[in-house]
């Protein structure tokens, strides 16, 4: 899997209420660009929509310095989905047989590694950002 390299790096801030102000900044710009649901569409998936409905509920089921890690790679994980056309690992979700993962990783402008989770779900074929980790 070759990972891609992002031109952003993470968010700025030193606790998670300034990075979330700087997440939400930018999510606000993708929430503007629609009157429906938010989405941003997908180099890899041929420019198919990737909806961020989940990524927020899925976020607020972790802790906060968990959020705090998370949502520092938001921006560069925007841009990730935006522009990578580098093959994923993916994988049927063990859960619900209906449904695919996919798991791209990326470099930021720092040199850190992180991940980007997009479930598929195969009958609709909807996409949903799911969720944005730094490696451990």
């Amino acid at each position: 899997m070759v990972p891609f390299k992002t031109k952003s790096g993470k968010l700025h801030g030193t606790n998670f209420k300034e990075v979330n102000k700087h997440a939400h900044l930018v999510y606000k710009v993708i929430r503007k660009s629609t009157k429906r649901k938010p989405y941003i569409r997908s180099a890899y998936f041929n420019k198919q929509k990737v909806f961020f409905d989940y990524f927020w509920i899925h976020l607020q089921q972790k802790h906060e310095p968990e959020r705090f890690r998370r949502l520092k790679y938001f921006e560069a994980g925007i841009e990730l989905i935006k522009n990578s056309r580098n093959h994923p690992e993916s994988m049927q979700n063990p859960s619900k047989k209906s449904e695919m993962l996919h798991r791209f990783i990326g470099i930021t402008r720092d040199k850190e590694i992180f991940y980007v989770q997009i479930k598929d779900q195969k009958k609709s074929n909807k996409k949903e950002l799911m969720s944005i980790f730094p490696k451990k």
